[in-house]
Order: C-alpha cells, then sequence, then structure tokens
C-alpha cells in the first residue's frame, strides 16, 4: 500500500499518526473552556399587539430559536444521514471523516475539504472563524469534544438546527421554514425537510427560489442518503422524489407604515429598560404594543395624500400622533411624510406651537389660580408691553373687552398676552413644568406660543390628556409588557397619574375647547362624528406675504388625544406653508372619524364633583319696553316699567332713572321682566331705562331705550 501511494502515503500515514496522538492528549489532558455566552444565539424579537397578533419582527439575523422536539424526526434525520452519518456514534470527531479529508486534502496539494461533524460545524460557527486553518482545525476539535462531554446528542443538534444559514436571510431552520415555505417547522413534510438539508453547504447555489433545477437534484440526493441509511423506504423516497419544488417565498421586509411607531419602540426600550438597540434585535424578546394598526396604516396614507396639505406648499413635512386617553398608549404615530428608519423623527421635534400653548401656558394656569373664570372679563385692546412688545389679533379687530371664554374660542391674542401679563409669568412656568415643559423662556411672547426652542407633538399631547382626563397627566407608552426569551416579564407600562390641574379646571378647558370646535377657529371642514375638544395654532412666517412656519391642531374625543403638526423642517421665503390650521384640524378630523364605533363617543363625560359650564350669555335686545304711573290711595303715585321676556332665563336686569343728565340705578339683578315703585310727587316722575346684565361675567349689556312713563287710570 506504501509503495504505491508513495510520498504522499507515506506523509499521510505520518499525519494520521501525529493526529492520533494529539488527540489522545486532548482527551487526557482536560477540558478547553468554552464561552456559554456564545452559545446564545441571536434571537429575533417579536412585536405583537395586544390581542396577540404578530405585528413584525425585529432582527439583525432572522432566526427563532425552537427546540429539537419541534422539528419532525424525519427531518433531523435528513440532516444527521447528509451532514454527519455517525453523528450518534462519535464524540464529536469522527476519526474515519478526518482521515479520508486529510488523504484528499494531500492528494489534491491543499485544504479541500473538512471533514467536520455536526459537533464540530457548530463549533466552528459559534466560536471560531471560517478560515482554513490548521490551528483554528485544532481548536475546533477541542471546542467539538468538550460540546459533547457538557451537551447531550439531542441539544447539540438543537443548537446546530438552529444556529445554521439557510439563504435568503433565513437563520436557524424556523425561520427557513417559514421564508420559503411560509409554515413552522414542525409542520415540514418529508420532502420540504430534504430541501432545507439540500441548501446548507451552499445556500446560492442550490436556493429553490434561485436554482429550482440544481436544487431538485440536490434534494433528490439528500432523499436517496437517507434511503440509504434506512431513514426512508423505497417507496418513500420515491415519492419524495416526485413532489415538484414548491415554495411560498416570505419576504422579511417591514411595512413602511411601521417604520416610525418601531423606532419608537426601540427607543423607549433603550431609554425605560436599558436594553440596547442591538439587544433588542438579538435578544429574543416579545414586545406587547398598544398600536391601533388600522389607524397607523391611515395615517401613513394620510401624508401621502395631497388633498390634506396646503395647496402650494408642495414637499411639506407632517407629523403626528394619537394616543388612548385611559392607558396613556399610543395608537399610531408618524414622524415625517417620508420617514425612514433611524431617520429624522418629526413627533420628537421642536417647533414653535403657537396658539395650541394658549390653554397651556395662559387658560389653564389662570383658572387653576381661582382668580379668574371662563367668563372672567379680559382685555382685548392694542397694548405696549415694557419690552416694546405689542400683541395684534390676526383679525386686526378689537372689542376692548371680551371673555376668557370667547378670547379661547376666537384664539384672540390680545386678550391672552394681557392675561399672562395679569397673572404673572411665574404661575405659568410653574404650571408648565407640571405640564412636562422645561423652558427657559420667561417672556410675554410665551402666551401665543413664541418659545425659544419649541416643544414636540409628542409633549404636546401629553400634556392635552390632562384636559381630556379630570386633569391627570400620564406618560404615554409604546410598550405595554415586555418578556425576555424565556416568557418572563422584565418590564411594561407604568400607569402612573399624576394631578397637573383640578378636575374642575380640566373639565372647564374641554367645554371651551369643544366651543372652538363647534364655533370658534376649529369648526371649519368636515364635522367630527366623535365629541371632540381641541386648539388650532398657525405660526406666521412672513405678515405681509401671509406664509407661515408651522400649522397645528391639538385635541382629544373622549376616547383618544393627539397632535398634528404640518410644516417645514428648514422654512424660507421659497419654502414655506401657504395655509393655515385648517388642514391638520381636518387632517386630525378625518382620523377620528375613521375609528371604528367603539372607539367613538358623542359626549365627554362631565368628572363628579365638578360644575358644568354653562354656554355663554348672548345678550339680546330689550323689546317691548313700557312705562307708566297711575294714581294709588294717599296721594301716592305708582310707576310700573315691563317689557319682553328673553328665552335665556339667565339673564338679568338693572333698572336706572334718567333724570337730565344724571342716572341712578334703582334696581339690581331682577329676573322678571318687570318693576314698579311708588311715589310722592307726580310732578317730578323721571324717565326709566332697562339694562341687560350677565351674572357670570358681572357684565352689563344691551340697554333699553328711554320712557318717559305716561299716565294710565285706575280704578
Amino acid at each position: 500500500m506504501i509503495k504505491k501511494l508513495g510520498l504522499a502515503g507515506g506523509i499521510l500515514i505520518a499525519m494520521l499518526a501525529l493526529s492520533f496522538v494529539f488527540f489522545a492528549i486532548v482527551i487526557l489532558a482536560g477540558t478547553y473552556q468554552i464561552d456559554e455566552e456564545k452559545l446564545v444565539m441571536n434571537h429575533s424579537s417579536v412585536l405583537v399587539d395586544t390581542e396577540g397578533n404578530v405585528i413584525t419582527n425585529l432582527y439583525m439575523e432572522n432566526r427563532e430559536v425552537i427546540s429539537i422536539g419541534e422539528v419532525p424526526e424525519y427531518v433531523q434525520q435528513a440532516f444527521v444521514s447528509m451532514e454527519d452519518a455517525r453523528f450518534y456514534e462519535h464524540q464529536g470527531i469522527d476519526f474515519r471523516s478526518i482521515g479520508r479529508a486529510l488523504y484528499r486534502d494531500i492528494l489534491a496539494g491543499a485544504k479541500v475539504e473538512g471533514g467536520s461533524t455536526i459537533t464540530q460545524q457548530l463549533a466552528k460557527n459559534m466560536f471560531l472563524s471560517n478560515e482554513k486553518a490548521w490551528l483554528r482545525k485544532t481548536n475546533e476539535v477541542l471546542i467539538a469534544m468538550n460540546l459533547e462531554r457538557r451537551y447531550s446528542k439531542e441539544e447539540i443538534l438543537q443548537m446546530y438546527l438552529n444556529q445554521i444559514y439557510f439563504g435568503h436571510g433565513a437563520h436557524g431552520i424556523e425561520a427557513a421554514a417559514n421564508v420559503y415555505f411560509n409554515k413552522p417547522a414542525s409542520e415540514l413534510s418529508i420532502h420540504e425537510g430534504a430541501s432545507l438539508v439540500a441548501v446548507v453547504n451552499a445556500p446560492g447555489a442550490f436556493s429553490p427560489i434561485d436554482e429550482p433545477e440544481r436544487h431538485k437534484e440536490r434534494r433528490d440526493l439528500v432523499l436517496t442518503v437517507m434511503e440509504q441509511q434506512g431513514y426512508l423506504t423505497e417507496g418513500e423516497a420515491t415519492l419524495a422524489k416526485e413532489k415538484p419544488v414548491e415554495t411560498d417565498r416570505q419576504y422579511h421586509e417591514l411595512d413602511e407604515a411601521l417604520f416610525t411607531y418601531i423606532d419608537m419602540v426601540m427607543d423607549e426600550a433603550r431609554d425605560r429598560y436599558e436594553i440596547s438597540h442591538e439587544q433588542l434585535l438579538t435578544g429574543g424578546y416579545r414586545i406587547v404594543v398598544p398600536i391601533d394598526m388600522d389607524l397607523q396604516h391611515k395615517t401613513h396614507n394620510a401624508l401621502q395624500d395631497e388633498t390634506f396639505f396646503p395647496e402650494g406648499s408642495k414637499d411639506a413635512q407632517a407629523a403626528m400622533m394619537f394616543m388612548n386617553v385611559e392607558s396613556g398608549g399610543v395608537l399610531a404615530t408618524q414622524g415625517g411624510t417620508d420617514y425612514v428608519r433611524r431617520g429624522l423623527n418629526r413627533v420628537n421635534v421642536k417647533r414653535s406651537p403657537a396658539s395650541t400653548f394658549k390653554p397651556l401656558a395662559v387658560y389653564a394656569p389662570a383658572i387653576e389660580s381661582g382668580m379668574y373664570q371662563p367668563y372672567s372679563m379680559l382685555r382685548d385692546e392694542l397694548l405696549q408691553y415694557d419690552n416694546e412688545y405689542i400683541p395684534r389679533n390676526v383679525t386686526g379687530n378689537y372689542q376692548g373687552e371680551m371673555t376668557l371664554y370667547d378670547a379661547v374660542t376666537e384664539s384672540a391674542n390680545a386678550p391672552a398676552v394681557w392675561l399672562l401679563n395679569e397673572m404673572g409669568l411665574q404661575d405659568s412656568v410653574s404650571l408648565l413644568r407640571k405640564f412636562g415643559f422645561q423652558l427657559p423662556d420667561r417672556h410675554l411672547s410665551m402666551a401665543l406660543g413664541g418659545l425659544r426652542e419649541g416643544v414636540t407633538p409628542y409633549e404636546l399631547t401629553r400634556a392635552y390628556r390632562a384636559f381630556a382626563h379630570e386633569g391627570q397627566m400620564i406618560e404615554p407608552h409604546f410598550i405595554k409588557d415586555l418578556y425576555d426569551r424565556k416568557g418572563n416579564r422584565i418590564g411594561g407600562a407604568n400607569q402612573v397619574e399624576t394631578e397637573v390641574v383640578s378636575k374642575q379646571t380640566a373639565w372647564s378647558m374641554t367645554r371651551m375647547l369643544e366651543h372652538v370646535m363647534s364655533d370658534g377657529t376649529g369648526a371649519t371642514g368636515t364635522p367630527s362624528v366623535s365629541a371632540i375638544a381641541g386648539k388650532t395654532g398657525t405660526q406666521g412666517y412672513n405678515e405681509a406675504s401671509g406664509a407661515n412656519s408651522d400649522a397645528w391642531f391639538v385635541g382629544y374625543t373622549p376616547k383618544i388625544v393627539g397632535a398634528v403638526w404640518m410644516g417645514f423642517d428648514q422654512t424660507t421665503k421659497d419654502q414655506h406653508l401657504t395655509g393655515g390650521s385648517y388642514y391638520p384640524t381636518q387632517l386630525f378630523k378625518e382620523m377620528v372619524n375613521s375609528l371604528p364605533a367603539s372607539m367613538q363617543a358623542t359626549a365627554f363625560e362631565q368628572p363628579e364633583g365638578t360644575n358644568d359650564l354653562s354656554p355663554p350669555i348672548a345678550m339680546e335686545e330689550i323689546e317691548g319696553f313700557t312705562a307708566s304711573y297711575s294714581l294709588g290711595g294717599g296721594g301716592l303715585i305708582s310707576v310700573s316699567l315691563d317689557w319682553e321676556s328673553f328665552e335665556d332665563e339667565r339673564i338679568e336686569f338693572n333698572v336706572y332713572e334718567i333724570d337730565g343728565d344724571s342716572r341712578k340705578k334703582v334696581a339690581s339683578n331682577l329676573t322678571e321682566p318687570h318693576f314698579s315703585e311708588g311715589r310722592l310727587n307726580p310732578f317730578s316722575i323721571p324717565s326709566y331705562q332697562v339694562v341687560a346684565f350677565d351674572p357670570t361675567t358681572e357684565m352689563e349689556g344691551t340697554e333699553s331705550s328711554v320712557q318717559k312713563p305716561s299716565f294710565t287710570f285706575s280704578f
């Protein structure tokens, strides 16, 4: 034999002898320390909704680790028969295979065959590089032997099947079964299992998708080897070979509509649970999220629809966020019209909030202080303040006075700034901190959202929730429950509420913000199916041209609260909004109207222990006013005044005597349309006037004509 092989044979025998000596030393010398952390394979994490429906997988490697019991026995046999026929007999090293490999390497003059067992392949893939070096091979053998000492054959085969790469982004047998056949590994047939074995050594060359003919030849070879090794009968092998190569390719491409939501889930895992993005992509977490998939897709589609944007504002950006009022779970969010993964998320970008900031910075603090009520009168004048700041109403009109209620409804600027000045900045700043805003600003323009840094849609959504839910603020969450790969709950939403304002203040704000939507700046466009309260906001860029930089709507229904922003990332004279808050308001209403009936509600529920806010009193003209007098007993003159009653029974009346240039109030807060008095001097009967009085604002309204009583006979 040696003569026949010549020099190559001699070298072969010498190498075999050295190998046996080396392996004997290894066995006697002890164990190679295994870094068990390296045996923890990358696991795909999965996002599911609150009903348990899978939304998407998150991974660096598309892998779902399963137990060996989930792999059919005939599929296990297919891998063993083709990759390591003596797997259940050796202790990690198959000396026959090694000898055969060495012989072929020497004859070829290069390393062409590894002779590796399944255990060695696992050792190489998990612990070593892929270079073909003798030292690496030695380490591979050492690790394989120690794996065999530490783990059972079933455990080693399980790790191997979960680790190997099958092509087309599929790592592990579970992912491969899903990618190629759209089924779990537990449902693989004999010929499908053989197909997966066929691609292992060269996924590109034997892909059933890209190379179906070559793949079938390789698959049928696997079936033949299984028959030769007694795992299949001749009939079973023949029947399996007759099966055509049929795949049901599954593409694991993320849905663009989910990009913002996924990124905010990952950021929340990092910021709240100290799980890095890499850990989340490789740790096999199960993440329950409060997403409403239908709303998430509708918000994405809406941002692709140019009809929701001002005409002439092509390429304008937008961001929006919707949150469940009760739980604080984020139902849907979009960070831009063309948002890309890990891109600029405009839900977290600070912008000028314009008039959406008035309820937070001015009106809620004023009512909460107890010094002002919804019908308190505010000055509505063109005033200059100490720093030469002159706030102007958008309409250019000034009434002199208006109620706080009307100032909210009409979004008047002058009364808001006047009120902040009267109240003092400190009350505003203190409450804004409770709302979650840490602002460096200390100036009156805060009343109109004039901020140095601005605020985000996320922050405004969080803040307005206090108005929607009895003055309580809650931190929004994207992760409801978080489980590790063993099924242990390791985190989840902490639904702790913090009181920001009283229930009464919150309810009063809700009533006023409802009026914004019915009779104020939010009334235009499509009506909302659900009860809705909210505030519009438009930040001007160039007053002369009507250009704007930011347009907002922030509002809520009894079920959801959210914010919509529109604008450009950089506003310039050539790139600015040509429209205002109508567009985000309309978009908000459309999203609310698209919600299912279970998320709709026709009225807000008044919190217990609060007083309802009556509608404002509309002062009508006093009509039918008559004045008369008659002679009574003892020479007493009886004066009688009458006028028509008003439908609004809350209106009261004051009566004045008019005598020349003098005017004296003779009756106050009359609730009936009648007044009478007795007089002694028939020659000094004055004229009279009736004036309507609003008891909520303590302001007089319309005046009647002045009437001189006429004489009437009395019997």
